[in-house]
């Protein structure tokens, strides 16, 4: 369990770097005397995004996870952006669930298909399987590895104009996409999404309006929003610099099921609340990097 708690720091050292947005809302809530540090925020989830070829893609990235006691649960099909996604409940409930999504390549045209396997070629067999998965310093290395080559600027615009997951993914690899605060167990009055959003706005983090600022299950029990990607400075080949867009923070609040609702509130565990995902909320999430959200003002 140390070996896993060692990667998951790991991968959370490296995004703090990355998205000065964590560090901003982390500050706020330390503030208002809501946390002591980022220690103190229950992270609901993080997500991976990758290419879903038969070397890579959820197959590969999910033995990680798998080897150190994470279950796969659901599975979900996200049609219009051409992506498979499934989530991995943790061993312990204090560890995040893992969200990891690939792109169907195959869904695309010959010619976008072929850009990408340029790249997803140079990796000639599951580089999982090269991997001490209990040495934790050599998996938080192959995490943030190159995988394969750098794309150019030109490459990584026709890759946009298709799918901007695609070119996202074929830029940044398997840095992490987002992590997530569970809001629900914050103190009053933050522990709704609304009052939460509001707080998140008064320090001037954007939200991802697609299908609105808080995205909302069927059952009504899951609510999702998110902040928009911030623009990174990305190096590509020959050293050509242009902004893109780096990763982003997402926000959870799961409410009660209804079985439970008498309980008191010190009894409430993540058992006694709504569990999984939900496609419609993870479509409008997606596209936090998306020049839809990251292109407004």
């Amino acid at each position: 369990m140390e070996t896993l708690h060692q990667i998951l720091s790991g991968l959370m050292t490296r995004y703090q770097q990355r998205v000065p947005d964590v560090n901003r809302i982390t500050q706020t809530l330390v503030d208002k005397g809501l946390i002591k540090d980022l220690s103190d925020i229950e992270n609901d989830h993080i997500a991976f995004r990758t290419i879903g070829v038969p070397q890579l893609g959820i197959k590969s990235l999910e033995k990680i996870f798998l080897h150190h006691g994470y279950e796969a649960r659901d599975a979900y099909y996200f049609e219009n952006k051409k992506i498979n996604a499934r989530w991995y409940a943790p061993p312990k409930t204090n560890l995040p669930r893992i969200f990891i999504s690939e792109l169907r390549v195959n869904d695309f045209s010959d010619e976008i298909q072929t850009l990408i396997k340029s790249f997803t070629d140079e990796v000639k067999s599951d580089p999982v399987d090269t991997i001490n998965l209990d040495d934790a310093a050599m998996v938080d290395n192959f995490l943030h590895s190159q995988l394969w080559r750098t794309p150019t600027w030109e490459n990584y615009k026709i890759l946009a104009n298709e799918s901007e997951y695609a070119s996202w993914t074929i830029y940044n690899k398997y840095y992490l996409n987002h992590f997530t605060i569970s809001v629900h167990n914050l103190a009053s009055p933050y522990n709704t999404l609304e009052k939460f959003n509001q707080l998140l706005v008064s320090i001037g983090i954007k939200l991802n309006d697609a299908g609105g600022i808080i995205k909302v299950s069927k059952d009504g029990l899951l609510l999702q929003s998110s902040s928009v990607s911030e623009l990174i400075e990305a190096t590509f080949a020959e050293e050509d610099i242009h902004k893109i867009p780096g990763s982003y923070v997402e926000f959870a609040e799961r409410k009660v099921l209804p079985q439970f609702a008498d309980l008191p509130i010190n009894q409430i565990t993540r058992a006694q609340r709504r569990e999984g995902f939900e496609t419609a909320n993870a479509d409008k999430i997606f596209e936090s990097t998306y020049s839809n959200q990251t292109g407004k003002k």
